[in-house]
């Protein structure tokens, strides 16, 4: 088998099997805080390759398609069939999803998508405080001729310094800040020598700005520096991930650039090959999206039962029946679809259809 490929599908199974533990350790971790029964705790899906029992009576499995895994929770599926809890004897109840209160199924719900943000942040941070980064300042190189930055006076050695109320510190903070800004008009604050100039650019797509490439320097983060850097730079990628779907629902960019874990495989492959630093940046930024994409009210994702859970306590009464149970499967095929949709992009992308 070529190498490529066989690193390209290690490196898929390393970043999704992290990102995905790490997310199902958070619920795991919340529900027995919470008092509510595992079931089960597998990584991977299908038949079972090795499991065992813990003390707790939690079935840990290591199953034959390392992609992911996932976490049984006990009465956890009973959420909208609340006559079949109360059917329940006491001892049944014992350990039950619904026995918990509200807060306490909140906090096991969010605690998935929290446990994304703070490897994010994990790892941003070390690659920070570890990692010297030869880093590409914001200074201007060259303004493209008639274009929107050379229209509003913009020159060659500007510094830009701030973008809206973004402060820029190097150019991938500038390029991030453009995109957030790709369809609007920025406020972009400039240094020209001892100078401050504020000049207001157009949709940042058009700007027509190039980096000067010989003004970079070696930057390296102390302790306290890495994990506030750690945390900006979950925010950004956070932030930047919304954008670009607030974008592609309004037509402000294709649908085209949405990718399946074909798209996964080959990012991780390419950052396997390049070395460690570049992998952790892999499972970080896709990290960032998992926590991101599961906020979405969709039934079915972690988002969807949070916002259920606060529609609830703000009404007094517990939403159920088969209204629910519709929306659940709507929200199933919904994912269906978009699996299907980025897979075909990525297949079309592969093979030139």
């Amino acid at each position: 088998m070529n190498m490529h490929i066989v690193l390209t599908v290690v490196a898929l199974i390393v970043v999704l099997g992290v990102v995905v533990f790490i997310h199902e350790l958070g619920h795991f971790l919340a529900a027995r805080w919470a008092g509510v029964r595992v079931d089960a705790f597998s990584i991977g899906f299908g038949p079972a390759i090795i499991k065992w029992h813990d003390k707790h009576g939690t079935i840990w499995k290591i199953a034959c398609l390392p992609l992911g895994g996932y976490v049984s929770i006990y009465g956890q599926e009973d959420m909208f069939r609340r006559k079949k809890y109360q059917e329940l004897s006491p001892e049944q109840k014992q350990g039950h999803y619904l026995s918990a209160p509200a807060w306490k199924q909140f906090i096991i719900i969010g605690a998935g998508v929290f446990m994304n943000f703070v490897l994010a942040w994990a790892i941003y941070s070390a690659i920070f405080a570890f990692k010297p980064r030869n880093v590409q300042l914001p200074v201007v190189g060259q303004v493209i001729q008639e274009s929107i930055a050379f229209n509003a006076g913009i020159k060659p050695g500007d510094v830009i310094v701030k973008i809206d109320k973004s402060n820029i510190t190097n150019w991938g903070e500038l390029v991030i800040a453009k995109e957030l800004a790709r369809t609007r008009d920025a406020n972009v604050t400039i240094m020209r020598g001892d100078d401050v100039i504020n000049v207001k650019l157009g949709p940042a797509e058009r700007w027509g700005l190039v980096a000067d490439g010989s003004k970079t320097e070696f930057r390296k983060k102390g302790f306290f520096g890495a994990i506030y850097s750690g945390a900006r730079e979950t925010y950004y990628q956070s932030r930047t991930l919304l954008t670009v779907l607030k974008q592609i629902i309004t037509g402000d960019r294709s649908s085209k650039q949405l990718g399946s874990f074909i798209t996964i495989a080959q990012v991780s492959g390419r950052a396997l090959e390049s070395g460690f630093f570049a992998l952790l940046s892999i499972i970080a930024l896709l990290s960032v999206n998992l926590g991101v994409i599961n906020l979405l009210p969709l039934p079915v994702l972690d988002g969807g039962y949070l916002l259920i859970l606060i529609i609830e306590a703000i009404i007094r009464r517990k939403l159920g029946g088969r209204g629910m149970e519709i929306a659940i499967i709507c929200g199933w095929a919904f994912l269906a679809f978009v699996l299907m949709f980025t897979m075909w992009n990525d297949l079309a992308r592969v093979f030139g259809l």
